[in-house]
């Protein structure tokens, strides 16, 4: 009974060395080889997964890199660190302009703005953009339920009396914001942007304010007060051309309807022209 028990252990035991030397050897055989490269790049980018580099994350982007299928300047999480490391690894010199930010097009705050109905239904954008293009008169602005904020994934975006903000320093430039407004008043412009026409109605100027008490009117005195030519009306809205600004200011004096902002470069901060009452 006993030499039977310890043969059938014996027996077992022989198979499962057999099974797990064959195992180990075809895992050798049928291994698939990781590129070095791959797996280097992959440890220098950061991980995010966000698909702003335009690969559905950080795996595919690392084989492009390595494979040299791509620009190594595409991860704008990861900035100019990731770049330099990128350069090492690949020997490539990364070349790119200036680092982009999401900015909100629009400066219709709950005192600005007008709506044409109470809205009560699901606290999206996308489901009040269904009911009538929005509960705003202006069918333009900022819808303020906080779509962005969701998906934002570097907690980037705060709603600031009813209107997006985006707090430059935490963007990653991601542009998942952007995909997500119903509104599409969302670009990226230049970091070192200090002037931004917050608006993007394209009503005439007298329905345009109508709706909003900051909206542009499409007056064309920032037009005519710009030193360098780099804006234009078109559509009743003006528009910055970011190559020629050099951020003067000069139209934000101008401007009848504070429709024009100054962003300040080191907090971020909207700086609105003073009424005529405050500077009294």
């Amino acid at each position: 009974m006993n030499s039977n028990l310890l043969t059938s252990v014996a027996y077992i035991g022989g198979l499962g060395l057999l099974f797990g030397i064959i195992l180990a050897v075809a895992s050798k055989l049928f291994a698939v080889r990781r590129d070095r490269k791959v797996e280097e790049v992959r440890e220098a980018l950061p991980g995010a997964n966000c698909g702003a580099c335009g690969y559905s994350g950080c795996d595919a982007y690392a084989e492009a890199v390595a494979a040299d299928e791509c620009d190594i300047t595409l991860c704008t999480v990861g900035g100019e660190s990731v770049c330099r490391a990128l350069e090492k690894i690949t020997g490539k010199e990364a070349v790119g302009g200036e680092r982009k930010v999401a900015r909100v097009l629009c400066g219709g705050t709950l005192e600005n703005r007008k709506k044409s109905f109470e809205y009560s239904g699901l606290q999206t954008c996308l489901d009040v953009q269904m009911l009538y293009s929005g509960n705003n008169i202006c069918g333009y602005g900022c819808l303020g339920m906080g779509d962005c904020v969701r998906a934002c994934p570097f907690d980037a975006i705060r709603m600031i009396e009813g209107v997006a903000f985006i707090l430059e320093d935490k963007c990653k430039s991601c542009e998942i914001c952007i995909g997500v407004c119903p509104k599409h008043i969302i670009e990226m412009v230049p970091e070192s942007a200090a002037v931004t026409i917050a608006c993007s109605n394209k009503d005439k100027g007298a329905v345009a304010m109508k709706s909003c008490k900051t909206a542009c009117i499409g007056c064309g005195k920032c037009v005519k007060a710009c030193p360098v030519d780099a804006i234009e009306v078109k559509d009743f809205l003006a528009k910055i051309d970011y190559e020629k600004c050099i951020n003067c200011g000069k139209c934000i004096e101008v401007c009848p309807t504070n429709a024009i902002l100054r962003y300040n470069n080191k907090r971020k901060k909207i700086v609105r022209k003073p009424k005529i009452n405050e500077e009294a």
